[in-house]
């Protein structure tokens, strides 16, 4: 009876072992298996994350070259700005150098206008006064016999005949000439009461 329990407990100790060592050694397969799996995946996750970090520096690299041109970029456009600044700066000056000039333009063209004006009237009262003397002095040919003659000095002689009705030939004159006042003197005159009377009224008319 204590033989068959000590055999049977034997056999179950020998059971008990070779399960336990089939165990240990699947398990050792197991391990070696999940160690070789494990080594697999670290290499395949280290050359992904290899080729990760190589596309990441290129991005990075891409990143920094943007970030350059548009430095380079943004520096060309506030250099455009300051220069388009200035050039409005300059077309602003001209505008209003141009303003100016047309409003200096247009105040010679009044001026103009108005001494064109004044030119024109004093033209028409010089041509009327000629006009007017120029009756004067067909009058006085016609009628006193007038001769007008040019001498030295710039001065104007003045010969009448047919002053006289018992002489008629008889010549009476004088002379005229602009003093340094501007006025009329009377030279050179021969029967002075007559020919003064006949310089204050042809003085007069002509005025």
């Amino acid at each position: 009876m204590i033989e068959d329990e000590l055999a049977l407990l034997d056999k179950n100790i020998n059971e008990f072992w070779n399960k336990f060592k089939s165990n240990v050694s699947d398990t050792s397969c197991q391990m070696v298996g999940l160690r070789d799996a494990y080594k697999d995946i670290n290499k395949a996750f280290a050359e992904k994350l290899s080729v990760k970090l190589k596309e990441e520096e290129r991005m990075v690299q891409k990143y920094l070259e943007y970030q350059n041109q548009i430095c380079k970029q943004s520096k060309l456009i506030q250099e455009k700005r300051e220069n388009l600044l200035k050039l409005i700066v300059e077309v602003n000056g001209k505008k209003q150098d141009l303003e100016a000039l047309t409003a200096n333009i247009q105040d010679l063209k009044e001026e103009y206008a108005r001494k064109k004006e004044t030119i024109s009237t004093a033209k028409r009262t010089s041509e009327e006064r000629l006009e007017r003397l120029q009756k004067s002095v067909d009058l006085y040919k016609d009628r006193l016999g007038l001769e007008i003659r040019k001498i030295y000095g710039d001065r104007l002689q003045f010969i009448f005949t047919n002053i006289d009705p018992k002489h008629p030939d008889s010549p009476f004159m004088f002379c005229l000439h602009l003093n340094e006042a501007r006025d009329y003197e009377g030279t050179n005159i021969k029967h002075k009461e007559r020919s003064s009377w006949k310089l204050e009224k042809d003085h007069a008319s002509y005025h």
